[in-house]
Formats: C-alpha cells, sequence, structure tokens
C-alpha cells in the first residue's frame, strides 16, 4: 500500500488551473489559484507531519516547478525519505498537448531538477491531469523510467509495451483520489475518509487470496485543509492499526518488488498503447 501525495503548481495568471473551484472568474483568478498555492505554503507540511506520525513514507507526485517555487516543502519531503514521482513541470502543461520533441524535453527537465534536487533520480511518471499522450510511454522508457501512474487499469502492475524497454503500470487509484471525489463529486471530507477505508478493508479481505496494490491520493490543497486532515487521521489510525497485513511502501518498492517475482513482461499479460 501506498499513499501519495500530490504537490502541484500552476503559474500566476497564465491560464490553465486544471480543476476549477470558481470557474465563472476570469484571469487573473485569485481565488483559484490561491485555492491551490495554499497547499505549497500550508496544507503539503502537515500532510507530510499527518504521514510521520504514523510512520509512513511518503510518495510525492511533483511537479519539477515545485522545487523552484516552494523550495522549502520539497527539501522538508526529501529529508523525511520521500519517493518523488516525476509529475511533468507544471500542472497546467498536459503531455497530451505537447509536440513529440516538447514532451520528450520536458520529461528529460523533470528527471534532470529530480535528480538534482533530490539525488536520486525519479523512477516512476505520473502525466499532470492523469493526461499523457500517445507517446508517453515510449519517451519514459527512453529516459530511463522504470514505471508509470497513468493507467489505473488493474490491482496489480502490468507491463506495458513500448519501442524500448519495457515500461510497468503500477495501479494507480483513480477513485479513491481527492480530486475526483471531493471536487468532482462533492463528497464530504466525512464520506471521502469512508470511502478510502472501505477500500482497504475491501481490498485487505481480497489479499487473502492473491496480492493487490492499494494506493490513496491527495492532493496538499484539498485534504491539506485542517477540516479535512481531521477526518483522514481518523481513516489513517484505522488501517495502521491493521498495519501486520498491509506493507506499507512506495511505487518504486512495489515495482522493484514485483519486477523480481515475475520473471519479464509474457507477452499475453503487456498492453500495448499503439495501433
Amino acid at each position: 500500500m501506498y499513499i501519495a501525495v500530490a504537490i502541484e503548481h500552476f503559474p500566476y495568471n497564465t491560464g490553465g488551473l486544471g480543476i476549477a473551484y470558481s470557474p465563472g472568474q476570469p484571469h487573473p483568478n485569485t481565488y483559484n489559484w490561491s485555492w491551490r498555492e495554499y497547499g505549497n505554503r500550508v496544507g503539503g507540511f502537515r500532510l507530510l507531519e499527518l504521514l510521520s506520525d504514523f510512520h509512513i513514507r511518503p510518495t510525492v507526485l511533483a511537479n519539477g516547478e515545485c522545487f523552484e517555487h516552494c523550495p522549502q516543502l520539497m527539501a522538508a519531503y526529501r529529508d523525511a525519505g520521500t519517493e518523488f514521482v516525476a509529475h511533468g513541470m507544471t500542472n497546467a502543461q498536459h503531455p497530451n498537448g505537447l509536440a513529440e520533441h516538447e514532451e520528450r524535453d520536458v520529461i528529460g527537465e523533470v528527471y534532470r531538477i529530480i535528480q538534482e534536487a533530490s539525488g536520486r533520480a525519479p523512477r516512476g511518471w505520473m502525466s499532470p491531469g492523469a493526461n499523457p499522450s500517445a507517446r508517453t510511454e515510449d519517451l519514459l522508457a527512453e529516459q530511463g523510467f522504470v514505471y508509470t501512474l497513468d493507467w489505473p487499469v488493474d490491482d496489480q502492475p502490468v507491463w506495458m509495451a513500448t519501442t524500448g524497454p519495457p515500461l510497468l503500470a503500477v495501479p494507480y487509484p483513480h477513485e479513491v483520489n481527492d480530486v475526483p471525489a471531493i471536487v468532482f463529486h462533492d463528497l464530504p471530507a466525512p464520506d471521502f475518509a469512508e470511502m478510502a477505508a472501505d477500500n482497504v478493508a475491501e481490498m485487505l479481505e481480497q489479499s487473502q487470496r492473491q496480492s493487490l496494490v492499494c494506493g490513496i491520493v491527495i492532493h496538499s490543497f484539498i485534504v491539506g485543509q485542517p477540516f479535512r486532515i481531521r477526518r483522514f487521521r481518523a481513516v489513517l489510525r484505522q488501517i495502521v492499526d491493521a498495519s501486520d497485513e498491509i506493507w506499507f511502501t512506495t511505487p518504486g518498492e512495489i515495482a522493484d518488488y514485483f519486477t523480481r517475482e515475475v520473471a519479464g513482461p509474457p507477452q499475453s499479460s503487456t498492453i500495448t498503447v499503439r495501433a
């Protein structure tokens, strides 16, 4: 099981704020931008403290620009032993809207930034907006990435065919994720917390028959709000109480375990995403 914190940056007054908090306002949409920025100033630190209290190693989905925009926050996560997953340069720029050379440059730049800032090259990728292009997987393999979180197609890792080395699709929680649950579906904080707890409990029962990967994704500006943290803390306490049966880890460690246990990508279980 892993818990991923999304730390994202949207340049002010450039458009493209992604999910809308106050969609009727034109740019500069200070209200919406400030909602997002709260996570980089306050919410991200709160979530780090929360995970540290439960001795859970964080996974951070990190925009490359965050290492310059909020360096103290990123350094705090680095010092906590975080696994950084490359998450594009900014969430205002999706791979699906870039030319091939532009996307290759972005992937290479994010890779370099995380390597220099954390001392370790990133091994995993999550596209901004969960919106990869038709060639993202090929470019990731070319750069040296090991896994992607862009494909929530299974509860176990799945090999993906690329034009280079195979890429591993590590399960990613498309629904147990505070953006779709809270922002898109208007779930109150208690309901999101209950949904996360139910998902873990059900997958724990099912894992008696086969190994499963369970993830929870929270954003620094959403669950990082005080009233949501309070509910989420209770969920973590409940999950940790069952920790004898749960391996708290990161997507990279899951990828390592899977590649040790599953020798090579059998063609029958490999996803091919090109025609």
